[in-house]
């Protein structure tokens, strides 16, 4: 249902955000995105990547990956062979766990390696966990790790893709750049090797040699077309040892969920206890303060009553001002936490409520099949309160909208108006922390706020029936 609301009094909410920025592939460079201060090359990037950094840097990666690979390969053959024949005693299990050890220290090289000159930052992955002191209990936890075994995996992997990488690209790099320069060095064959040029077929009949202008050109072009498609062929390459260092030296998909799960439950211990703090400060600042004077004006009236009825009947009439006025807190109060109007009636009810309160008219559509789970409503209503507060605080809106519906497996919400926008969550605002509730139950804030308007904030919460 869509429905109205026109100016109210107040309602709740701080800061919005969102800019993005664009990434140059060959030189990393950053392109803010305005006209005045664009980054722009003279030559596309098919054309400058023979010599683009990342170029050199790629290369060099390529060609010292065979001698790491070398060493890599060697020994974890050795020891885990040794290991293995000496399994029959006591001495295989230490050798296999120091052939897990050093397989481990390799992987933190080859991350920093690949960081350094792929720019692929993969943390490392989890520590081991040894509950007791004691070299047994440190050789049980790196061969129950499953870190230390992937990191093996890698050693063995990475030399059959090294050796192939490296043979593509000492090869494919000198043939280019010496068939481009030909036009260059070519007078080297008729005064010191006494042949016309470059031989490219022979016999004992026949031989075909490249010496004329026509051939010369011909033979330049072919240089040009692998001098410019063997950076590319390269960086194809890399992306598959970029693809082998995330998979095998970083954390496991598991221990990437555990992480993402502990900082998630850091951030909803936080809210609380700043919920709390919250509640606790209003109420002691606001009803708890309003009711200890009453209790006193309650008091004197008791006192005057025997001496001076009229003047303790009007200290009573301004206890019950006072009485109302304490309620009313309460009721905000409690209507900021978890309305009663949502427990009983849920989200359009409670955030019609909400949008008959902001300074600005509010278009409200609800379209849900059913009730989601009381937490995500909650957190739905919490994210809609803050987010008109905030159109009634920065925007300078003369409208604004909430939409609310359900996507598949998706509480979907959207709050928009038509304000000066420029809003930013990355500054520290209010939006930053109204995104880290939401990240807590695996929920998404996107914002669109350009300078000058409009704004339009998207939420994504899971549906949990």
């Amino acid at each position: 249902m869509a429905t109205e609301y026109g100016h109210g009094g107040h309602g709740p909410g701080r800061g919005r955000g969102g800019h993005e920025q664009g990434y140059d592939d060959w030189d990393s460079g950053w392109s803010t995105g305005s006209s005045g201060s664009d980054r722009r090359h003279r030559l596309p990037a098919a054309l400058r990547a023979p010599i683009a950094a990342r170029t050199w840097r790629e290369l060099g990666y390529v060609l010292l990956s065979l001698p790491i690979s070398v060493v890599l390969f060697t020994w974890t053959v050795t020891m885990v062979s040794l290991g293995a024949g000496l399994l029959v005693t006591f001495l295989g299990v230490p050798v296999l766990a120091a052939a897990l050890a050093g397989c481990r220290g390799f992987g933190a090289l080859e991350r920093a390696r690949a960081r350094a000159l792929l720019d692929v930052d993969v943390r490392g992955p989890e520590p081991l966990r040894v509950r007791k002191p004691g070299a047994l209990a440190w050789m049980g936890a790196v061969l129950k790790s499953g870190a230390s075994w992937r990191n093996l995996l890698y050693t063995l992997v990475q030399f059959p893709w090294a050796l192939f990488s490296f043979i593509v690209a000492a090869t494919l790099y000198p043939l280019g750049w010496s068939l481009l320069t030909y036009p260059l060095w070519f007078w080297v064959f008729p005064m010191y090797a006494g042949q016309a040029g470059l031989q490219l077929y022979g016999d004992d009949h026949h031989r075909i040699y490249l010496d004329n202008p026509f051939e010369i050109t011909v033979t330049m072009l072919v240089g040009l077309g692998f001098t410019l498609a063997t950076p590319w062929l390269v960086r194809a390459l890399t992306t598959v040892d970029g693809l082998l260092v995330r998979g095998l030296l970083g954390p496991s998909l598991l221990s990437e969920r555990v992480v993402e799960l502990e900082s998630d439950r850091g951030v909803v211990v936080d809210t609380a206890a700043a919920d709390l703090r919250r509640i606790e400060r209003d109420l002691h600042d606001g009803a708890q303060a309003r009711l200890v004077g009453l209790a006193m004006d309650l008091g004197l009236a008791k006192e005057k009553l025997r001496e001076d009825p009229q003047a303790a009947a009007r200290m009573v009439e301004e206890a019950h001002g006072e009485v109302k006025t304490a309620l009313q807190e309460l009721r905000d109060l409690a209507r900021g936490i978890h309305p009663a109007v949502l427990t009983d009636r849920g989200l359009d009810a409670a955030l019609s409520s909400v949008a008959s309160r902001c300074t600005v008219p509010v278009r409200v559509e609800v379209d849900l099949p059913s009730r989601p789970a009381p937490a995500i409503e909650g957190i739905a209503y919490f994210t809609v309160c803050e987010l008109l507060q905030n159109i009634s605080k920065h925007s300078r809106a003369r409208s604004a909208s909430v939409d609310v519906w359900r996507s598949e497996n998706r509480l979907m919400l959207q709050v928009s108006d038509d304000g000066v926008g420029g809003a930013d969550a990355a500054a520290g605002s209010g939006l930053a922390g109204l995104r880290d509730r939401l990240d807590a139950v695996d929920g998404v804030l996107l914002v669109d706020s350009p300078a000058g308007g409009p704004t339009r904030v998207i939420a994504e919460l899971p549906w949990r029936g």
